[in-house]
């Protein structure tokens, strides 16, 4: 009887430890970031751009995210989304905007909170087929 007590425990353990390994990836829940490609950044400055090229409108936040998470320089990051087609040498054809603070100095540039980011979607728009 013993034995089947322990066993009993040790299934229980086992699935506790499940469970709170799969519910500690809830950052899992967000979608990947489809390809992207970064064809502009700089590399000084207090405000400083970022620009990005996506083949498809799909997914838009998640590629800002994704770019987001990368910039660590303390500065205002203002992050271009276009789409790879359908633009002209004078007038990109813009999907969405965001911008992120990273330090005082990016608060100040951004008017956000350091560490804060704002995103939007340009509405209606897509990528020509």
């Amino acid at each position: 009887m013993k034995h089947r007590a322990t066993a009993a425990v040790t299934v229980l353990l086992a699935a506790a430890a499940l469970t709170a390994c799969s519910s500690s990836d809830s950052s899992d829940d967000k979608p990947a970031a489809p390809p992207y490609k970064i064809t502009h950044q700089d590399d000084s400055g207090n405000q400083r751009r970022v620009q990005v090229e996506v083949t498809s409108a799909k997914d838009l936040r998640a590629v800002f995210d994704d770019v987001a998470g990368g910039l660590k320089d303390d500065a205002g990051w203002f992050v271009e989304i276009n789409c790879a087609t359908g633009g002209t040498a004078k007038v990109d054809n813009r999907l969405a905007n965001g911008k992120k603070a990273v330090g005082s100095v990016g608060a100040a540039a951004t008017g956000l909170d350091d560490g804060k980011t704002e995103y939007e979607a340009q509405q209606g728009r897509k990528c020509p087929a």
